[in-house]
């Protein structure tokens, strides 16, 4: 008799929950034992839950696959799966009680979600060209990120909108069976499969053996590693002296490389554009010698300056500080994005100037035109004290959203700008709105669903997604676009910390105030001339949907363009997670009901469990 089975056995016998008695259970945690790479719990205790949950999600899946039926347990066999499952965890962590230290119910699921039980009766109740678009997104491998994210797209907008019933017991919501369902009856690799299971369960699942022959490779790897960096420090050191000579030269001939490839760049740029390349004398005279009297705008780039060109024109300086190779490579970036556009709500480039100088160093400045209203952050937040009126701010909404419809449809490629904030909206003297400051834009190639990249933006202006995962999309921006035009309506700023000193999102706040019929509310007190309510309320639907965390929800922004010019009506807004700041009897009475709840924050997503009888009590999953 093998160690493993007495364990299995003594473990039985140990527990007081289980029965002799109970039924067999119908579920087969037997398909994970290929893959036992889950059961290595996260390092972080507090995912172990939420993990166990997915855990059971796959295998309720399998059964569905099988069965044709969603899990639906007596008693008996729930216990007999609890002891079944536990089993399994126990040989990883033995003191990790799936039950106790969860909260779980013993009787799983007590009925189904919204009386539906069978695979039939999940097909009549969803409607016909909302599961051929998921079996159109889902029907494939989800391994790579894109595919995924169709998948996930197509289920978020069939949870939304058909399965918005109560959560059953607290393992699952009804949102739950629209995964489960997608992995054993739409995808044709099932459950199982490495893709399908990271995609829709969030698991990474890896053979065990698998597992134990990388960790062999990463020992004997290290132990390489190690000599041969010993090895290494002591030749280091004697080439170290050596090379200190060598290296001058190279360094000298590196930077006259660099400079060369990028003014070489540049000078195409230049011959491909009306650009005009200034000399570094003629931006010093511009702005008096860089007068700190002429600073109209600081960065963590560096200073803006207004200036005076010598045909009179008046214009705005970017100086880039502290400029290297990689600032080169900024510089030139931004230069690039800039020039390839040409529309009268995105801020125009007049040229730029690259020099260097033995006292000053490298220098980069972008030329472009002066916008005399300064930015919209100066009018809201900012010195401008009179209050901006109704119409002034349809026209900054309706020009930014113009501005941003070009970028991302107008471009070829594709431009996403990344950092839309209201200090980044410009107003010229007719307070005509221009998008400007594209550092951190990027290029999105043609046919992609998203691109994964590093985080960059502002705090409280980033979408959630992005945040999280680094997925960036259009939709990205319009997520910053919704969080700007409740600033524009409110003149609240979009994150500001409340007197417990956690951040506050101005979307949670206008969604909650929708969500009780007063949208009306939102809009700043003391406006000198407003607007028609019914025109008011609109642009208030249409800030909380563009600002919706789910990005499925929020619409794109040429449909934001026609929402805001003409007739056409505002969509329902989902149904969103409760802010992370919301009331504790909101969140308990949410617990009670459902076992658990997904909350949102201006940083991200955190779901919490009710934990056993103590509702002071609240764990993170």
């Amino acid at each position: 008799m093998s160690l493993s089975f007495l364990i299995v056995v003594l473990l039985a016998f140990s527990r007081p929950y289980l029965s002799a008695n109970n039924g067999p259970c119908p579920l087969k945690f037997t398909i994970l034992r290929d893959v036992t790479g889950w059961l290595r719990l996260p390092r972080d205790p507090a995912t172990h839950c939420q993990h166990v949950r997915n855990a059971l999600h796959l295998v309720q899946s399998d059964y569905l696959r099988r069965s044709g039926d969603f899990f639906l347990p007596a008693l008996d066999s729930s216990e007999s799966c609890w002891h079944d499952f536990h089993s399994y965890t126990h040989q990883f962590d033995s003191n990790f009680d799936i039950r106790f230290s969860c909260g779980f119910q013993s009787s799983w699921i007590s009925q189904g979600c919204m009386n539906i039980t069978t695979r039939q009766q999940f097909e009549t109740f969803v409607p016909k060209p909302v599961l051929q678009d998921v079996r159109l997104n889902c029907n494939h491998s989800l391994a790579h990120n894109s595919s995924c994210s169709l998948c996930i797209n197509s289920l978020s907008k069939l949870s939304a909108s058909y399965l918005s019933g109560p959560s059953i017991g607290n393992v699952s919501t009804c949102r739950d069976y629209s995964s489960i369902y997608a992995a054993a009856i739409v995808n044709q690799y099932g459950p199982t499969d490495s893709g399908t299971a990271k995609c829709l369960f969030s698991m990474d699942l890896e053979p065990a053996s698998s597992n134990r022959r990388v960790e062999r490779i990463v020992i004997a790897l290290a132990s390489v590693v190690c000599v041969l960096g010993l090895l290494f420090v002591i030749g280091g050191f004697w080439l170290c002296r050596r090379g200190l000579k060598k290296n001058k030269i190279m360094r000298k001939h590196n930077i006259s490389r660099i400079k060369t490839g990028l003014d070489s760049g540049l000078n195409s740029l230049n011959e491909s554009t009306t650009l005009i390349r200034f000399t570094f004398d003629d931006i010093k005279k511009a702005t008096r010698n860089f007068n700190p009297g002429n600073v109209i705008g600081r960065g963590g780039y560096g200073n803006v300056y207004n200036g005076v060109l010598p045909d009179g024109s008046e214009v705005a300086l970017k100086r880039f500080k502290n400029c290297s190779a990689a600032g080169d490579a900024s510089f030139a970036h931004e230069v690039e994005v800039i020039a390839s556009v040409r529309h009268v709500n995105l801020v125009a480039l007049r040229g730029f100037c690259t020099a260097t100088t033995n006292l000053e160093g490298h220098q980069r400045i972008i030329v472009c035109e002066l916008m005399k209203n300064g930015s919209l952050h100066d009018h809201l937040f900012g010195s401008m004290c009179k209050k901006l009126s109704w119409p002034t701010r349809q026209k900054i909404a309706l020009g930014t959203a113009r501005g941003l419809t070009y970028l991302h449809y107008g471009a070829q490629p594709v431009i996403i700008h990344r950092d839309i904030k209201a200090s980044n909206i410009l107003l010229d003297e007719k307070f005509e709105a221009k998008v400007a400051d594209f550092g951190l834009a990027k290029f999105y190639p043609e046919g992609m669903t998203h691109m994964s990249t590093r985080i960059a933006g502002t705090m409280g202006y980033v979408a959630p997604e992005y945040a999280l995962y680094g997925q960036l999309t259009e939709r990205s921006d319009v997520f910053s676009y919704g969080v700007v035009l409740l600033e524009l309506l409110s003149g609240k700023k979009g994150l500001e910390m409340n007197h417990d000193g956690q951040p506050s999102a101005l979307s949670d706040w206008a969604w909650s105030l929708v969500r009780t019929g007063r949208p009306l509310d939102v809009i700043e007190d003391g406006m000198p001339e407003t607007g028609a309510p019914h025109v008011m309320e609109k642009y208030v639907l249409v800030a909380v949907v563009c600002s919706h965390p789910q990005l499925y929800a929020r619409p794109t922004m040429d449909q934001v363009v026609k929402m805001l010019e003409s007739d056409e009506s505002v969509p329902a807004i989902p149904e969103r997670p409760l802010p992370l700041v919301a009331r504790r009897s909101d969140i308990e009475r949410s617990i009670s009901n459902c076992g658990s709840v997904q909350l949102y924050s201006p940083t991200g997503y955190q779901s919490y469990a009710f934990d056993g009888d103590r509702h002071s009590s609240f764990n993170s999953n």
